[in-house]
This record gives C-alpha cells, sequence and structure tokens, in this order.
C-alpha cells in the first residue's frame, strides 16, 4: 500500500542489527566521560548503556554502528520518530528567520496555536505556552486551578508521574523520586487509581473502576475523611510510568461528573498519553469527555524541540498579564516543527493507524502473557504498552529483575524499552507512533525471546 511506503521510508529497514554487543568500544569512551564529568542522576545510559550517533524514523545508531529498534521512543517525545523530514524542514526554515521572541506572536506561533486548537476539543478555547517540559504545564495547570478557584488543595492519583519540578514531582508517587527530598508542597493528597490488575480494593475485578471513583466521591463528600475541597483533581488519561494502567472510560466519566458536582477544575494530564499514543488525539476521548485544563508536552515539539502548553475553557482565562511568565515560551523552532508535525499526523491519520498497529500487537502480547508462567498481565492501547513481570502468577509477586532483564538483553539484540510501574516490574513499550508494523513484530518477537531465557534459566 502506498500508505504503508511513506511510514516505512522513514526508518532503517535492515533493523536491528547489532554488529558489537553494547556498549562497543566507539560507546564506552564517550560513556566514560560522561561518567566523570556529568551528573549521577544520570539514569537512561545506566540502564541502555550505549552512545548514540544518529536517528531515523523508529530507528536509532550509536557509536558502534549498531542498528536499534527504538521501542521507547524518547519517553514517549518522539511520536513521529527520529529525523522527520517534514518536520525538520519546517525547523530549518524557521531558524534562519527568527529563534525565540518571548511571548511576542509572530506568523509562526500563530499556526502553531491554529493547529493546536484544530485538534483540542472546542471546549478548550485557550491556550497557554510553558516552559521547555511537561513538568512546566504541570506546574501551569495547577497554578492556573489555584488562582481561579482560591483553594490549594490538589488531588492526585496513586501510580501519577506527573513531573520533577516542586510542584508536579508532589504531585508524583514514585518513592524513588521523593525520598529524601522533605515535603514539596501542601494540600496535596492522593487517592487510588483503577489499577485492575492490582485491585486495590478488594473488590471483584470488573467493579475496580467504579469502586475508585465512589472513593474519590467518598473522600470528598465525608468531613472526617481528612480531605478538604480541592482546587483541582488532576490524572493522567493512561498513567504512563506507573505502568501503563488503562483506564475503563466510565471512570474518566465519573471523574468529569464528581468535579461538575463539587465545582472542582479536572485536570487531564496528556503529556506522554496525548497527541495520537493512544490511537486518538487524547486520551480522554475515549471516555467521551472534556476536562477543563489538558497539559501537553512530550511530542508536541514534532521532533523533541522542547514545548509545553496548557489548553482549558474559557472561564478559567482570569489571570493577568504577567502573572505567570517563562523565558522559553517562545521557541519559535519548536512552534514550527510542532505545527508541522501535528499537521503531518493528521493528514496521515496516525493516531487511527497507532490503534490499528497496537490492536495487532496486542494479540501477540496476549499469548506471550497466556504462554509464559512469568508474565502477569499485557496490557496497552494503541501504541502504550506494556508487559508485567511476576515471579508467579498466582500470588502476583513483583519481578523487578525480571523486567531490567528484558530491557538489558533486549537491548544487547538490538530494542530498546524501559522500565516502569509501582514495583519497576513493567517492561514498557512506546515505539515512535511511525513505526512499521514489521518492525514493531520484530521488535516484539525479541522481547519474546528474553522472557523465554529467563524463564529457562539462559540469561541473568
Amino acid at each position: 500500500m502506498e500508505e504503508e511506503k511513506i511510514f516505512a521510508e522513514l526508518s532503517i529497514k535492515d533493523a536491528p542489527d547489532i554488529k558489537v554487543v553494547p556498549p562497543g568500544p566507539a560507546s564506552k569512551k564517550i560513556l566514560d566521560y560522561q561518567n566523570k564529568n556529568e551528573s549521577s542522576a544520570v539514569s537512561y545510559s545506566k540502564g541502555m548503556p550505549m552512545a548514540l550517533k544518529s536517528g531515523k524514523g523508529a530507528t536509532l545508531v550509536d557509536e558502534d554502528d549498531n542498528i536499534y529498534i527504538d521501542m521507547f521512543g524518547g519517553a514517549g517525545v518522539m511520536a513521529l520518530g527520529h529525523s522527520h523530514p517534514v518536520v525538520l524542514e519546517a525547523a530549518h526554515k524557521q531558524i534562519d528567520k527568527i529563534t525565540h521572541t518571548l511571548d511576542i506572536p509572530t506568523s509562526t506561533r500563530q499556526e502553531m496555536v491554529s493547529v493546536m486548537k484544530s485538534i483540542l476539543p472546542n471546549e478548550l478555547s485557550r491556550i497557554f505556552f510553558g516552559g521547555p517540559t511537561g513538568s512546566d504545564a504541570v506546574e501551569q495547570a495547577v497554578k492556573l486551578a489555584k488562582f481561579y478557584t482560591g483553594r490549594n488543595g490538589i488531588i492526585a492519583f496513586e501510580g501519577a508521574y506527573h513531573g520533577m519540578t516542586g510542584v508536579s514531582l508532589a504531585l508524583t508517587t514514585d518513592s524513588a523520586h521523593r525520598d529524601g527530598i522533605g515535603e514539596l508542597v501542601p494540600g496535596v493528597q492522593f487517592v487510588p487509581y483503577p489499577y485492575v490488575y492490582r485491585n486495590p480494593f478488594g473488590c471483584p475485578d470488573e467493579k475496580v473502576n467504579e469502586q475508585a471513583a465512589d472513593n474519590l466521591e467518598r473522600v470528598l463528600k465525608d468531613t472526617h475523611s481528612g480531605y478538604s475541597k480541592p482546587a483541582a483533581i488532576i490524572l493522567e488519561g493512561v498513567q504512563g510510568e506507573g505502568g501503563t494502567i488503562i483506564p475503563d472510560p466510565i471512570f474518566l466519566q465519573r471523574v468529569r461528573t464528581i468535579c461538575d458536582k463539587h465545582d472542582i477544575i479536572m485536570i487531564v494530564d496528556e503529556i506522554q498519553s496525548g497527541l495520537g499514543r493512544t490511537g486518538k488525539m487524547f486520551a480522554f476521548e475515549h471516555a467521551g469527555i472534556v476536562p477543563d485544563i489538558v497539559t501537553i508536552s512530550k511530542a508536541l515539539g514534532g521532533v523533541g524541540f522542547p514545548i509545553s502548553a496548557i489548553a482549558y475553557r474559557e472561564k478559567f482565562d482570569k489571570w493577568p498579564a504577567g502573572k505567570t511568565i517563562g523565558t522559553f515560551r517562545g521557541n519559535m523552532i519548536a512552534f514550527a516543527a510542532g505545527a508541522a508535525g501535528l499537521k503531518w499526523m493528521v493528514e496521515n491519520k496516525v493516531p487511527e493507524r497507532a490503534l490499528e498497529l497496537g490492536n495487532k500487537a496486542m494479540k501477540v502480547l496476549k499469548e506471550i502473557e497466556r504462554e509464559s508462567s512469568i508474565v502477569g498481565e499485557a496490557r496497552g492501547i494503541g501504541l502504550m504498552l506494556a508487559i508485567e513481570m511476576v515471579k508467579d502468577k498466582k500470588t502476583k509477586e513483583p519481578a523487578s529483575d525480571y523486567a531490567k532483564m528484558i530491557r538489558k538483553y533486549a537491548h544487547q539484540r538490538g530494542v530498546m524499552i524501559e522500565v516502569g510501574g509501582h514495583h519497576n516490574n513493567v517492561a514498557r513499550l512506546l515505539p515512535p507512533l511511525v513505526i512499521t508494523e514489521e518492525l514493531l513484530m520484530k521488535g516484539i518477537e525479541i522481547i519474546k525471546g528474553v522472557i523465554k531465557d529467563i524463564e529457562e534459566g539462559k540469561v541473568k
């Protein structure tokens, strides 16, 4: 098909191709330099040791000329893959004109706003650009909610990941990120997210989503719950770092109703799950709801140019000029690349294609789940996929070492993934949405082989 040819030409066809087990000698030199000169907090190059040289579509090449299938996609940043020609052309044209304007408008900025409004629900009519990361979008969303309501508290969910800065980290539950730092901001409280596989309520699994919503409403109504009326409730359309936890539409619908009933602002974080990842432009669309504020970043910059934004309802547009500012909210290259990328995504039906590929991938992943004694659950929506590893399928004892082994040995065999989840036992797949079916299935087959080798004790 002509359409598939367009996607096939974006990546290196013969991936993966491992010439020397990574890290090879050229990569080791650069890794050694990083270890000696950069922060000890650097992490990704420890889990997947290599130094990268170039990228094309859903493929990457390291300094030793090893070619990988990228099934991590920069944690969701590279939705359109590496070096997308249409996006790079737009960026190259812009870089010779003007690169930074604060929030002084340009025709490029206008184009970005126009394209964003074309993919957003009509109700989210106002757009505000933030600094270069998704954390900044979360900070701005919370700031707006507090300013508008005059209230301080925020309710978030167990398993949440909203960022690494003050407020966004306070809304993130992973103790590995929070321990040793002390209290970040006051007024943040958590309730369970509908994580069916690790049912937090003890009810029948089919009732978990309803129970999670019932519990949220209970803590808001009960004057002795310890929860004061918050400014906002924030949640991810699909939890990402928490382990690719996919709520039933009824849960998001109930949260929307609860927020309306109690006059609470509903913030949906679409930084990782948005922009086509789940098979719709935004994950909340699967539930047929519209939040009050949505946070957007990662894939927004086209091919990794940093930018973030919030979109919100007209009635919340009450803050005065200069109430919130940021130097890098005027990144013209990110605007040019982002607008071009979003247009290409719509024109080539990238979200719809992601849903189709995801359905095909899930059939294979569910077969792996059925056949394996150490895969507790395979789950996914669109090209947001996960494999939860366990020591025993009956006890569901988490196996973080198995997930890390999948990352290690898949990497050595030419496939890049990442690890996440409540117990760091979830192998997470976030391939560029332009990946071909052939590369996607090759990558899954390699992961399947690693899982089998773990079961049989062939790798440690």
